[in-house]
């Protein structure tokens, strides 16, 4: 009859002292592997706290040093991966259009706008620029609809006063 004996794990102890043995080794190994010192750094590192938060499990005679490198190979294929799959999203991206930049009267309009008072600003904007109506105002901003109505007709009549003062200091220039 044939006796199935348990390996014993790895003690806290023990664990360290194989650290202390084998980090210099795996890394050079992982270094010729992967042809990059950093990575290879970084994913012994990475693999030897897998292997810390799972201790107990590795046993002291069936080669937790294999299995610290069969992880520290893993995770610097899924590093591949992962960097192979965002250079192909970079690339597939097109590139941007070129934009003029915005022109004076945009400037001028933008400079306007900020001096109305906040809401003034926001109900005028989701109005003009937003296309909404002043049900759908009313409904995102939950200020009454004859609200809105008095916050569009002040800020057209700031603007306008404000677009004609600008106006009156370019054409005196």
């Amino acid at each position: 009859m044939k006796r199935e004996t348990r390996e014993l794990p790895l003690t806290v102890e023990e664990f360290e002292a194989f650290y202390v043995q084998s980090v210099g080794r795996l890394t050079g190994q992982l270094y010729v592997m992967l042809g990059d010192l950093q990575e290879a750094e970084d994913v012994v590192q990475e693999a030897f706290v897998k292997g810390w938060n799972r201790r107990r499990q590795l046993d002291r005679d069936s080669g937790p040093e294999a299995w610290i490198r069969t992880v520290a190979w893993r995770l610097a294929v899924s590093r591949w991966r992962f960097r192979r799959r965002t250079a192909d999203a970079w690339s597939r991206r097109a590139a941007p259009a070129d934009t003029a930049g915005p022109g004076p009267e945009h400037v001028v309009l933008v400079d306007a706008l900020r001096t109305l008072p906040a809401q003034q600003r926001r109900t005028v904007t989701l109005h003009y620029l937003c296309d909404l109506t002043v049900e759908q105002i009313a409904g995102e901003t939950g200020l009454s609809a004859s609200t809105v109505k008095t916050h569009l007709g002040r800020g057209r009549t700031a603007l306008a006063d404000r677009l004609k003062d600008t106006e009156q200091e370019a054409g005196s220039r």
